[in-house]
């Protein structure tokens, strides 16, 4: 039985027909509140060439809109790279044997998941710039990257946690059952079949990071948002500036929402069966199967 059928039954003909209007109507009520922007951005004069025609020119990509997007990608990946570290580490606290290890890691994880990612950056940068932890220059980028790893590897973290626990109850007692420890069966079995399950969420939560630099503009860091104002306040076009950054962040998020969705095709073609992945576990940590395995991991 699949899954889709396990969760739902599939709509009879009358559901279809349902479902089938609803997206009709949904698509007529986006494209009219579409045409009623256009027709006010037409009243007011907003598609006058003068607004536009400086996106013609190099100077506006070469000093304001590229480098606002190399420094959006920039704390995105440092940030990116951060969360995971973090949230692997807090990953791997909140499944330890230790009461006081998984006490403290689910603390940490669920107030950085709390707490609005714009406070954070607004407490980071004050408080890194009136302790002088960074020079002056990196203290906008620091804020955004530290409350960016803290925010999102807090998401990471719970991933994995429930990325472990949505394994099959057959992996453990796989790895169990070849001579792996608990620890071990976590570290070498468990985790990395998780974070291969997770992947293609970790690059949706990669568009999330995206997305949130642009609260950057707050602190003054010189990310794509706030580069798109100096130069709307420049050429006297804020609007079309605004509007430039956001098709830029849209066609970024697309490509990675491709990139996800590929990496889930690519997931789903099939993985290794629990038998597999624990023998070449085990023999990669020098313990000698002591328990046959059959399909599927049974034991």
């Amino acid at each position: 039985m699949s899954t889709q059928n396990v969760l739902f039954d599939a709509p009879g003909p009358r559901g279809r027909r349902t479902i089938l209007v609803g997206n009709v109507v949904g698509v007529l009520v986006v494209l009219g509140i579409l045409a009623i922007v256009v027709h006010g951005f037409a009243e007011n004069g907003q598609f006058a060439a003068d607004l536009w025609t400086p996106f013609l020119h190099a100077d506006a990509w070469t000093n304001f809109l590229l480098p606002g997007l190399a420094n959006t990608l920039k704390a995105a990946a440092i940030s990116i790279v951060l969360a995971l570290v973090f949230g692997l580490l807090f990953g791997l606290g909140r499944l330890a044997s230790s009461r006081t290890v998984r006490w403290v890691s689910s603390v940490v994880v669920e107030f950085f998941r709390a707490v609005p990612v714009l406070l954070m950056m607004i407490f980071f940068f004050y408080f890194f710039a009136v302790n002088n932890v960074f020079q002056s220059a990196y203290v906008p980028l620091a804020a955004v990257v530290v409350s960016l790893m803290l925010y999102n590897g807090s998401v990471v973290a719970e991933l994995v946690r429930s990325g472990v626990h949505g394994l099959p109850r057959g992996q453990r007692e796989a790895a169990l059952a070849v001579g792996l420890s608990s620890g071990q069966s976590l570290r070498t079995v468990e985790v990395p079949q998780a974070l291969s399950a997770m992947l293609p969420a970790l690059l949706s939560q990669l568009v999330v990071v995206l997305k949130d630099s642009a609260l950057g503009y707050t602190i003054g860091y010189l990310e794509l948002l706030q580069q798109a104002r100096h130069l709307g306040a420049a050429d006297g076009n804020i609007l079309q500036s605004l509007l430039v950054a956001a098709v830029i962040f849209i066609i970024v998020n697309y490509l990675l929402t491709l990139v996800a969705g590929r990496a889930r095709r690519r997931r789903r073609r099939g993985t290794p069966g629990t038998s597999a992945v624990v023998a070449a576990v085990a023999t990669d940590v020098g313990v000698t199967p002591t328990t046959g395995l059959g399909d599927g991991g049974r034991i």
